[in-house]
């Protein structure tokens, strides 16, 4: 209960944990991690009625994440817990005015590359660096060492601003439209169209954003993501994408791309199979191209606010001439998420 009656408090959040068995071209090690696709968290949302249209909204959200899998490595295999905020804002709401947010929280342009209806997004969305970003590329001949580069230096899905402090405003929802912008922490800016429709046998999500990240020799983040269900045979399509300006000497690029397909299997809940391919250019060093390939399986338990998952995935990287070839990281993972 609210310890403020004129407060309706409610408490929810997740415990999402899974085993990587990676193989990193000399070796294959098992990894227990929390997925940081979507990390385990709890959160408290506060609300409040001022009027029939106006409504003072509360949210305080926790990460509460042992052993990140964005985080794990061979040199560090058990990193410890995560403790971090999510949200902490105060917020106001209105049907016919949209609105108004101010703490940490999302930034407009946060999850922008991640429109996603596969519901394989629990393990493989835009964000492929997620479940296994710590893991270092390994020499791919001579001594085989270990390098400095990680899978998260090779692979960035482009989303946003991510979660800060900011002021952000969304405008109110039009014919499936929303604009959104926030003024954040740092002097950093960003605008974001969001937008979601069904008709004609479809559903379809999209969204686009533009941010100014305030990046050294950088300039403007552009990245969108739009996805595309047949609801009667659950075939679905998804497309994510984002470009860094940079002064010199190339852009930095991601593409992803996710055909799935969503099927009634079983009376326990929905089936959903995804496969992907992702390729980021011009991200650790000029000239570097990396590629993904990956392919999921997430099965739900609606009675049970549970969903299990495995994946296969494999990292490779393209380096710039001169420097020294890597190996391709191999990545099988098995995981469950329960939500509360």
């Amino acid at each position: 209960t609210s310890g403020n009656d004129k407060i309706k408090l409610s408490l929810s959040g997740q415990i999402n944990r899974a085993i990587n068995s990676t193989n990193d071209g000399g070796s294959t090690k098992i990894y227990p991690v929390d997925n940081d696709a979507s990390n385990s968290r709890i959160r408290f949302v506060g609300t409040a009625k001022i009027s029939d249209d106006l409504t003072l909204g509360t949210r305080l959200e926790v990460s509460i994440a042992p052993d990140e899998s964005s985080v794990v490595s061979q040199n560090n295999q058990a990193p410890g817990d995560y403790f971090n905020q999510r949200w902490a804002e105060v917020s106001l709401a209105s049907n016919r005015f949209g609105k108004l947010s101010l703490g940490e929280g999302d930034t407009a342009s946060n999850t922008t590359a991640e429109a996603d209806l596969s519901r394989t997004d629990v393990v493989q969305y835009a964000g492929i660096a997620d479940i296994s970003g710590g893991m270092f590329f390994r020499q791919k001949t001579g001594a085989r060492n270990l390098t400095t580069l990680k899978v998260s230096d090779v692979f960035k899905s482009g989303d946003g601003l991510s979660r800060q402090s900011r002021l952000r405003y969304d405008t109110p929802v039009w014919n499936g439209f929303r604009l959104a912008g926030s003024l954040i922490s740092n002097q950093q800016s960003d605008i974001a169209l969001y937008w979601g429709g069904e008709g004609y046998g479809m559903k379809a999500v999209g969204a686009f954003a533009v941010s100014n990240p305030k990046i050294s020799n950088a300039g403007l983040l552009y990245d969108g993501s739009f996805s595309l269900l047949h609801t009667a045979s659950g075939l679905n399509l998804t497309l994510a994408g984002a470009i860094l300006e940079r002064v010199a000497p190339e852009d930095r690029t991601n593409l992803f791309v996710k055909l799935g397909w969503l099927a009634n299997l079983t009376s326990q809940g929905n089936t959903a199979f995804g496969i992907d391919y992702t390729r980021s250019e011009h991200v650790a060093q000029p000239g570097d191209r990396g590629y993904s390939v990956g392919a999921a399986v997430v099965q739900a338990f609606e009675k049970f606010a549970t969903e299990v998952y495995f994946q296969y995935r494999i990292y490779a990287l393209d380096r710039a001439g001169g420097s020294v070839p890597v190996a391709d990281i191999n990545v099988g993972t098995f995981g469950a998420r329960v939500k509360f």
